[in-house]
């Protein structure tokens, strides 16, 4: 039993880096996606990632009992869900519009 705990701890941790990357390369991207009208829902997406590492961060935290947050693992979901809803929303409209 103690072999999985620490194989999960382990894939938490691997999740942990693997969200901080996918943030930096979200920070960097959202330089880039200024330049261009077109690329205006990759803003919203570029968001919800950032969102997305802040949960997989917090979820580290939960399984560690580091932190704990019943409002957080619900608020930031519901903030990724909108923002890639919205994105799609945003990207159908600029197809039309071509």
């Amino acid at each position: 039993m103690i072999i999985l705990e620490y194989i999960e701890g382990i894939i938490k941790i691997a999740n942990v880096f693997l969200a901080i990357v996918a943030g930096i390369i979200a920070i960097s991207l959202f330089k880039v996606s200024h330049k261009r009208k077109e690329l205006q829902p990759w803003r919203l997406l570029i968001v919800a990632l950032v969102f997305f590492s802040i949960q997989e961060i917090l979820g580290a935290l939960r399984a560690f009992r580091i932190f704990e947050s019943p409002y957080l693992t619900h608020i930031i979901p519901t903030a990724m869900l909108v923002l890639l809803l919205s994105a799609i929303i945003l990207q159908i409209n600029i197809t039309k519009k071509r």
